[in-house]
């Protein structure tokens, strides 16, 4: 039989995984150590979606964030690497439904541009992130892997979301 001894309470990284489901669709999804509450809030409010959106390996700086989160609403984000010219994210949110769903637009990439759903579900005090990217064709998700913005750095942005909820709770 093993006593053991008091200790500070082990943390398990929780790990983020991404999987094309089918021609058209990418799913990540990652449990976040947080209510969902807070969790869609960090999506949702401007002040701490700049907090943890942009991955920080990847030397970009987001130079704006405009938000208005409500159906119909439009979002853009222009970001700068180095000295390069700045790039622009946007498009429109379809579907607000706090704190389970969000549905948005990608309107930078044209007629190739995904619709975006993340759902938001609360299990014991962690919140089952499942973010979904459906493409208009086989092709625009052929195009978006092989540039690889599909990868670039969700595992760390998600990392830093959950860093970011943990000083929230």
């Amino acid at each position: 039989m093993d006593t053991g001894t008091a200790s500070e309470p082990t943390t398990m990284k929780n790990s983020t995984t991404s999987e094309r489901k089918s021609a058209r669709e990418l799913v990540v999804t990652r449990t976040i150590n947080g209510p969902a509450r807070i969790v869609f809030e960090a999506w949702t409010k401007p002040e701490l979606f700049k907090q943890w959106w942009v991955p920080k390996s990847l030397g970009l700086t987001l130079l704006s964030c405009d938000m208005d989160v409500r159906p119909g609403g439009k979002y853009k984000l222009v970001f700068k690497h180095g000295a390069s010219e700045s790039m622009a994210f946007h498009g429109r949110y379809t579907e607000v439904t706090p704190p389970s769903r969000l549905v948005w637009t990608n309107e930078e990439g044209g007629e190739d541009g995904p619709v975006t759903t993340v759902t938001f579900e609360e299990q014991g005090g962690k919140t089952l992130v499942v973010l979904t990217e459906l493409y208009p064709s086989k092709e625009a998700l052929d195009r978006a892997i092989a540039s690889g913005s599909t990868s670039g750095g969700m595992n760390e942005q998600f990392e830093q979301l959950e860093e970011l909820v943990g000083t929230l709770k």
